[in-house]
């Protein structure tokens, strides 16, 4: 997956579109300011697509261990995939990893990952635009721009839907 390299302050607008989307389709808060932590359990990933499609995921690992939080995004992602989302629209599972504890790991790979993250919200966010049967909020596709530039949020709706 590969976004267009722009400023941080460009993708603030899409941290703070997803969040709100994410929290306006669940009817859950993200009950932490940083973005990352709030979504590395997968509670609120799984609990969107079940929202979005009814019934997509049968079982949340409701643990608090990393090992859980695994399971779930892969489950996640793995849903993600039959509503037909390609490869290389998906983050990495450990793209929500926490990496602090990392001495190596430098701040541009973190905001790296995160933006992985964020792409993969916003493919699910036209998904849902685009399905007749949706009716819930709407992400608002024009916040991503800075992160993936002009021509990719002015695609229309695809086919496979």
């Amino acid at each position: 997956m590969e976004w267009r390299e722009q400023s941080a302050v460009s993708c603030d607008e899409a941290y703070l579109e997803a969040q709100r989307w994410l929290e306006a389709v669940t009817k859950k808060k993200f009950g932490t300011n940083d973005f990352r932590s709030a979504l590395e359990n997968g509670f609120l990933l799984c609990d969107l697509l079940n929202k979005l499609k009814p019934g997509i995921i049968k079982r949340v690992n409701r643990l608090s261990t990393p090992i859980a939080g695994l399971d779930n995004i892969n489950v996640f992602l793995k849903a993600c995939g039959k509503l037909g989302l390609k490869e290389a629209q998906l983050f990495h599972p450990g793209d929500l990893q926490d990496l602090s504890t990392r001495v190596t790991v430098k701040h541009q790979e973190t905001n790296r990952r995160l933006k992985n993250v964020l792409i993969t919200i916003f493919w699910l966010g036209r998904r849902a635009q685009c399905d007749p049967f949706y009716d819930g909020p709407y992400l608002n596709l024009k916040a991503f721009e800075g992160l993936l530039g002009t021509a990719l949020y002015k695609v229309t709706c695809p086919t496979w839907l």
